[in-house]
């Protein structure tokens, strides 16, 4: 009887109340230490995917990790190894400190709102669980094998679970015992017994507000999103939907490091939200008492966002097909301005929201024929761009864009089929300055139009850079990336060789562009450089991709990729009435930051492009590499593109004069 008693006790103990360890597993993602996204169904592609519960200061988790890295390599690519920390002390910073004292090289995904753990009904670090891909069961759960217990730690292993069980995985067999007792720390889910009080959270008080805050900008009547939160019965008939978008972040799509400088006007739920959430909608989404916030929700009328306009222009009407694939469209529309203004902000409704990717808005001070130039006028006096989640664009206080009278409004467009044709007549707003702001606001691009992704690499990254010449203060960030982009950063590389990280998007949505205004605009000295990166998966596991088989190129169609980072910025010293902007050293800086791969501030020959290389080889520029190092510096190609220009100047009076 006292063996009985006793045994009872230690099921009781070690996971008696655990799901079975058939029970499937709903997809998720978490960020790890460093930040970066892990989605649970990503690994399809494999057989099996293992789970090893941690936390810091656990000593079994140390003592075993040799272990899971012997498992790992026998294994190799049939399984996938991962760690989880559902540990509320534990902190993404703590873990990467963690990580480098022991070595630890898993990715360890940090669960913050234990959300993940509660569902696993995790309780203890050194658990693994097997988790079979083929049904996303999971297959087994408990230690990694005998050979480390409380107080007991032996040479050697004689018996091996997770070496048996994924075996068997593996082989398409069952695990012969799916569960066992597991020895480690325990880990405290205080919201785990508080279910009762889940069921108490109030729709009008709680939720309502939640998703009137997050989600109801898009989904109202006429807004983008797919359904409308329009009454409490919307939200409970979609509250499964609602909590796995928020356990895989899909939703709302936006996802920063917020150990970063904080973003003005973050669209992300919160921590505490996600919980609230998730937890009300686990407990049945009760209705409760109250008002319904809900049924206030008004469709989006053809108004504007930031109110009545000052301007406003449409494009030329433009039919898609229903499908294949439409080449960039680069429409001018006469400027009925007859006076010189500063806009002070920009808004952007496309016509067909289904077939608008992006529109990308500038104006240029003659009338520009269609042809090459055509393709490059957006870009001469740059306002904005558009793209789902970056419909208007309030420019910083004290900073405005001047439009002069007459010329062209220039559009980029890209259009993407959705299966039935139509017809787009895209509006701009604009928005003036009733006098002059103080300062010239700018835009500038950090481009890498010379990368290739390596066909089926799963992560792929390139950067490039953009250099300042003078101090200069950055307002905004803008990355962009096509279907293979899945994480960006924006960091400053300061002159003395200090890196400040001002942005990272761990999961990169294509589907959703965000222009990310910085709360505190950041001062950066002459000679600091803002580096881009982006992360590519051009694997077949990556579900967006649309050939793992290609290398892929930059370009401009969503096929191929691009690393471009837009940027908002204005020069320290320069004003609207006195301006210091060098237009011939803005388009250097961003040439040099696109070739020069090593960063080190000077184009070699196997960096430069074709005609500029041909040029060096040749010998004509030996005149200006004046230290003779077999490269060309910024300087040196800024007197070459002087002299250029001088000549071309001195040709064209001479042919005036014959003529």
């Amino acid at each position: 009887m006292r063996s009985m008693l006793f045994l009872t006790a230690m099921f009781i103990l070690f996971g008696g109340s655990k799901a079975a360890a058939s029970e499937r597993v709903d997809n998720f993602r978490l960020l790890d230490q460093d930040h970066s996204a892990h989605e649970l169904y990503y690994h399809k592609n494999a057989k099996a995917v293992v789970l090893l519960v941690t936390m810091n200061g656990c000593p079994i988790v140390r003592n075993l990790l040799p272990d899971l890295r012997d498992i790992r390599a026998k294994f190799g690519d049939e399984v996938e190894f991962l760690l989880i920390n559902s540990s509320l002390q534990d902190t993404h910073k703590s873990i990467r400190q963690e990580v480098a004292e022991f070595g630890i090289d898993f990715p360890i995904l940090v669960d913050d709102a234990q959300l993940i753990g509660e569902t696993l009904e995790l309780d203890r670090s050194g658990e693994v669980l097997v988790i079979d891909t083929s049904n996303w069961r999971v297959a087994y759960r408990g230690p990694i094998n005998d050979r480390v217990g409380y107080e007991i730690q032996r040479n050697s292993a004689k018996a091996h679970y997770l070496t048996d069980a994924l075996a068997a995985v593996v082989a398409g067999q069952t695990v012969e015992v799916p569960k066992r007792e597991v020895f480690g720390c325990i880990i405290n889910f205080p919201e785990r017994d508080q279910k009762t009080e889940h069921a108490k959270i109030s729709y009008s008080e709680t939720i309502a507000p939640i998703l009137e805050d997050r989600c109801v900008a898009c989904h109202r009547p006429n807004a983008i999103g797919p359904w409308a939160m329009t009454s409490y019965e919307m939200i409970r008939g979609f509250s499964p939907m609602i909590r796995e978008v928020v356990r895989t972040r899909r939703m709302p799509p936006w996802e920063v490091d917020t150990n970063l400088p904080e973003i003005h006007a973050a669209r992300g739920l919160t921590l505490e939200e996600r919980k609230t959430l998730v937890h009300w909608i686990e407990a049945g989404s009760p209705r409760g008492i109250g008002e319904d916030p809900l049924l206030q929700v008004k469709p989006l009328e053809n108004g504007w966002l930031l109110g009545e306009p000052d301007l406003v222009v449409e494009a030329p009407p433009f039919t898609v097909p229903a499908t294949g694939i439409v080449e960039y469209q680069y429409p001018a529309i006469p400027n009925p301005l007859d006076r010189d203004v500063w806009v002070r902000a920009v808004s952007i409704q496309p016509g067909q929201t289904k077939v608008v990717h992006h529109i990308l808005v500038g104006t240029s001070e003659e009338v520009i024929p269609i042809g090459d130039q055509r393709r490059d006028a957006v870009f001469r006096n740059y306002l904005m761009a558009y793209a789902p989640g970056a419909e208007s664009y309030v420019y910083p206080e004290g900073t405005g864009v001047l439009v002069k009278a007459g010329g062209q409004i220039h559009l980029q467009v890209h259009y993407t089929p959705y299966g039935r044709e139509a017809t787009d007549v895209s509006k701009i707003a604009l928005y003036f300055h009733d006098k002059a702001p103080v300062h010239n606001l700018r835009q500038q691009v950090v481009l890498g139009f010379d990368l290739q992704i390596p066909s089926g690499e799963a992560r792929h990254e390139e950067r490039a850079y953009f250099e300042f010449d003078k101090p200069a203060i950055i307002y905004s960030l803008f990355p962009h990336a096509h279907f293979r982009g899945i994480e960006t950063r924006f960091d400053i590389h300061m002159p003395d060789g200090k890196v400040e990280p001002l942005l990272h998007v761990p999961r990169y949505d294509f589907n959703w562009q965000h222009n990310y205004s910085l709360a505190e605009p950041i001062k950066v000295p002459a000679g600091s450089r803002l580096v881009h990166r982006s992360v590519y998966d051009n694997s077949a596991a990556n579900p967006a991709n649309p050939d793992a088989t290609r290398e892929v190129p930059w370009g401009l169609q969503s096929h191929d990729e691009m690393l471009y980072g837009g940027f908002f910025f204005r020069w320290e010293n320069g004003t609207s009435k006195n301006p210091v902007h060098d237009e011939l050293n803005f388009q250097i800086a961003q040439f040099y930051g696109a070739l020069d791969d090593d960063f080190s501030g000077a184009l070699t020959l196997n960096e430069m492009p074709p005609w500029l290389s041909k040029l060096f080889k040749s010998g004509q520029l030996d005149r200006f590499n004046t230290n003779k190092d077999n490269a060309l510096t910024r300087s040196e190609y800024r007197a070459f593109a002087d002299y250029s220009a001088a000549e071309r100047a001195k040709n064209s009076a001479a042919n005036v004069n014959r003529q």
